[in-house]
């Protein structure tokens, strides 16, 4: 969760870790209930990742790059139509015929955004942000990561100020979910 290093340092971390989750998952048996853990530990990571871009992520890109306001409205139009992915999965049986189809497309949808971040905006970003700006934003992501929530909400505000305000709560009550459930585990 916490890598270290700038902002695209960190969030290309995390990149590989979803891409080591989706690998488990095709890895794991179908119906099983390795699936589901496997999913609940990526939607974990998943959720935690965007949140932390929506806070901190997309208004560097907004203040910082040339058309930025147009590159962060499509990150954050990518970002909802995998929430509510995630939040339709959520209470998907692996048993279920859906469950699979609906991770595959899941897959597909994350691993275009992760290109197209990798391949366009990280460069962006490290052309016009000097090294001090990307490692405070970086401390910024990771802090915000910790407190994070850790299942879609599709329904909340994603951009600052609101989001800012209301993502710590839905964190702590996720966090709270997650103990009494042992989901993450």
């Amino acid at each position: 969760m916490g890598h270290g290093g700038d902002a695209i340092e960190e969030l290309t971390t995390d990149h590989r870790e979803v891409d080591d989750f989706f690998e488990q998952i095709r890895k794991a048996p179908h119906g099983s209930h390795e699936r589901r853990r496997l999913l609940d530990q990526l939607t974990i990571e998943l959720v935690r990742h965007s949140v932390a871009e929506e806070q901190h992520l997309y208004p560097a890109v907004r203040e910082h790059l040339p058309m930025g306001g147009t590159i962060a409205d499509k990150e954050l139009a990518d970002h909802a139509d995998v929430e509510q992915m995630l939040k339709d999965l959520e209470g998907m049986d692996p048993e279920d015929p859906s469950f699979d189809p609906a991770v595959e497309k899941l897959q597909r949808e994350v691993t275009a955004h992760i290109h197209d971040e990798e391949t366009n905006l990280f460069v962006q970003l490290r052309e016009v942000c000097g090294e001090d700006a990307l490692q405070e934003l970086g401390d910024k992501i990771r802090t915000a990561k910790k407190i994070s929530p850790t299942r879609p909400h599709p329904s909340t505000p994603s951009t600052p100020p609101a989001n800012r305000i209301l993502d710590p709560g839905a964190g702590l009550v996720d966090r709270a979910r997650d103990l009494v459930t042992g989901r993450g585990k």
